[in-house]
């Protein structure tokens, strides 16, 4: 079977460090941090009362107040990327067939802060509550993928991926993949979250997985660093416009970059720790290199999951360096998530563009906040701590992990005619 080639046309983000895909981009390339006390709640009663939140955002100047009132705030992210991403493509709805466009979303917990707000009312509401009769509709985590369609009139593929932090390189795997096999010309994809409230840092919390460097947040995301000491909640979201390369070329689009290949894993060993020697890792990264028929020595960067916590950090660089062996040595590493905070189920989709970046602009991100060697890590890998480096960047892997064991990896390449 001749495989299509896929390409990315169009992006959008909205993160801790920006609100547009290119302060995002600015903000990684100085090493700029999203951490900062929480304001979203009071967090006084909370272990950890600081987050990576979106700043500056109002989604009533995006949406029209009906929306905004209708829709969890993970889908007033979705809509809000998938706007700049397909603005940014230049595809209006005469150039593609509805019926072979489609909308693959990733979000790990969907409308958490719905389920906490109408819960409340449940229990404070007496003998009749009162819930809203949009309480289920914006809750569910597929809804953003039937937002999108709607307003773009994509009725082709249509659906979220659910694997917790790996979601969203989920729904970019997915959308390449339907692409790639003739399914469809033109997809959009990408992921969002919005759970910066109490359930989800007291939950968090309660399993020692976030950072309690309340004294200094916007250095507690610290990957790889010898005191790190867990993860730092941040929401937001990105969105990949993807399309069948002769179909972009068709229309004379722009192109960012191709998307080489993907995999998928998993640990099979715990719900939530990973496994020890990174065995489910070192296994997705091959599975990609196999998928886009590529060698290890052809990746320059690796975006790795890198989230700072204790285990995580040391199982993932192990299986770095089993697929690269003595390349591991020669390639960039970084850990985005030292400045944006882990995005849950859309930080597949922000790392992705983040990886599409790097190819773009032949700069290496940073690993921000590192002040202590490990001796638990090689120092012979260079994790472009705390400076952007300059690089050309042929081709960039992205990894995510989630909990229940489910891996998935991203490889993005240059486009060459």
């Amino acid at each position: 079977m001749q495989f299509k080639r896929v390409v990315v046309t169009g992006i959008g983000a909205l993160t801790p460090i920006g609100n547009s895909a290119r302060e995002y981009w600015d903000g990684l390339a100085n090493g700029v941090s999203g951490a900062d006390t929480i304001t979203k709640f009071d967090p006084e009663h909370f272990k950890t009362k600081f987050a990576c939140e979106v700043k500056g955002f109002d989604p009533s100047d995006h949406l029209d107040r009906r929306e905004v009132r209708r829709m969890d705030a993970f889908t007033h992210y979705a809509m809000v990327v998938a706007n700049e991403a397909m603005t940014d493509s230049g595809l209006e709805e005469k150039d593609y067939d509805p019926d072979r466009a489609g909308v693959i979303w990733g979000s790990g917990i969907g409308g958490l802060n719905t389920l906490l707000t109408e819960t409340r009312k449940f229990i404070e509401g007496g003998e009749i509550p009162r819930l809203s009769p949009f309480f289920i509709p914006m809750m569910i985590s597929d809804i953003a993928a039937g937002y999108i369609s709607i307003k773009y009139n994509m009725r082709g593929p249509n659906y979220t991926t659910v694997s917790a932090c790996a979601s969203s390189n989920n729904a970019i795997t997915d959308a390449y993949r339907h692409i790639r096999l003739g399914k469809s010309d033109v997809i959009v994809t990408g992921g969002s979250e919005a759970c910066v409230n109490e359930l989800a840092i007291g939950g968090f919390s309660s399993m020692k997985a976030l950072s309690e460097r309340n004294d200094d947040p916007k250095t507690a995301s610290r990957p790889f660093d010898k005191d790190r000491d867990g993860f730092v909640l941040g929401e937001g979201g990105a969105c990949l416009v993807l399309e069948e390369l002769e179909h972009a070329k068709a229309r004379g689009a722009k192109i960012y970059c191709e998307v080489g290949g993907a995999g998928l894993s998993a640990d099979a060993y715990h719900i939530t720790a990973p496994h020890p020697e990174g065995l489910g890792a070192s296994h997705v990264m091959e599975k990609a290199l196999e998928d886009a028929g590529m060698k290890a020595t052809d990746i320059d960067y690796v975006n790795v999951h890198g989230t700072s916590t204790p285990l995580g950090d040391i199982s993932e660089t192990k299986a770095v360096q089993t697929v690269f062996g003595e390349h591991a040595y020669t390639m960039n590493i970084s850990s985005t998530k030292s400045m944006t905070g882990h995005l849950l189920g859309a930080a597949g989709a922000i790392e992705a563009l983040a990886c599409i970046m790097a190819i773009h602009e032949g700069v290496v991100p940073p690993t921000i906040n590192h002040f202590t060697d490990d001796e638990e890590f090689d120092p012979k890998l260079n994790f472009t701590f705390n400076k952007a480096q300059k690089r050309d960047v042929e081709a960039a892997l992205s990894n995510t992990f989630g909990f229940g064991g489910h891996n998935v990896s991203v490889i993005l390449k240059k486009y060459h005619s």
